[in-house]
This record gives structure tokens, sequence and C-alpha cells, in this order.
């Protein structure tokens, strides 16, 4: 593990920690920079993945918080926020939140952004986010992560 990747992890660690979350994040030797890996790592459904994803509601960054069985519906997201949607190129993910795309956690921001949670993420017992690093995840429940994220639930996904 490299130190920069142990930092990204640590500070994940301390916003769980701040946040009153008790969980352990766990690093794989496969990687878990998309829902597919990660599920296949974890041996769980790409459904009780969290996939975090940053886009611009007008001028401002929002995170999304989708199932990773699922794909945004930015129509959807635009109906909630008011204002159009559009996505973040990888520089801007990594301004804004401090972590490079396949290792977003959902919390642990320089900043605090406004939240959006995918309404598939509540009907798991335990769902699984990123923990800063392509390779670090940790196990958490949709309470507790509307909670840290006083995110907003919604029917967010794109319909097939």
């Amino acid at each position: 593990m490299t130190h920069e990747n142990f930092s990204e992890a640590d500070r994940v660690r301390n916003a769980l920690q701040a946040a009153g979350v008790e969980s352990r994040i766990q690093e794989f030797s496969a990687s878990t920079r998309t829902a597919q890996d990660a599920a296949a790592a974890i041996g769980i459904s790409v459904s009780q993945i969290v996939k975090s994803l940053v886009f611009f509601s007008g001028e401002s960054p929002v995170l999304v918080l989708m199932s990773g069985s699922n794909r945004l519906d930015p129509q959807r997201l635009a109906a909630i926020t008011g204002a159009e949607i559009r996505k973040a190129d990888a520089e801007t993910v990594r301004g804004v939140t401090g972590y490079a795309i396949g290792g977003v956690p959902p919390i642990g921001f320089p900043t605090r952004l406004l939240t959006f949670i995918d309404l598939d993420l509540t009907r798991y017992e335990t769902i699984w986010a990123a923990a800063g690093t392509p390779r670090h995840v940790f196990e958490t429940t949709p309470d507790d992560l509307v909670r840290v994220t006083s995110g907003t639930v919604g029917e967010l996904k794109l319909e097939s």
C-alpha cells in the first residue's frame, strides 16, 4: 500500500469515525474501481455497491450516490434540483472531492456537497462504498449513508 493510498483511506476512516459510523475499511488485492469489480471482490450483488458520482447542477457540484446496477437519469435529478445537470470531468471530481474517480467515497470531502441518493440503495440491509482508493471499500447501512451525507433520497435511476 502506498503512503498516498493510505492517506486517502485514512481520511475516509477519520470522516466515518467523526460521523459516528462503526465500519472497518477493507483493502482488496483486486481492483474495486468499478461497481462490478467491487461486487466481485466483496462477493455481493452489484446493486449493493454505492457509486459516488459528481455532477454539476447549474454551477454547483453535487454528489450522486447510485446503486451499482443503476444509471442516473439526469432529467430526474434536474427536476429535483431545478437546474441543468452535467457530468464533472475527472480533474473536477478530484478538485471537488479530493479523490480520484474509482475511489470517491460518499464522505470525507474538503467541503460538504449537496448529496442525492438513489432510492434503490435503501432496499438493502448493508451496502458498500469506496473508501478513497480503487482498492479500499467499507460497509455501511442505508440509514447511516443518508445520515452522514445529509442526502436526499429519491427515484434517480434511468428506466430501461
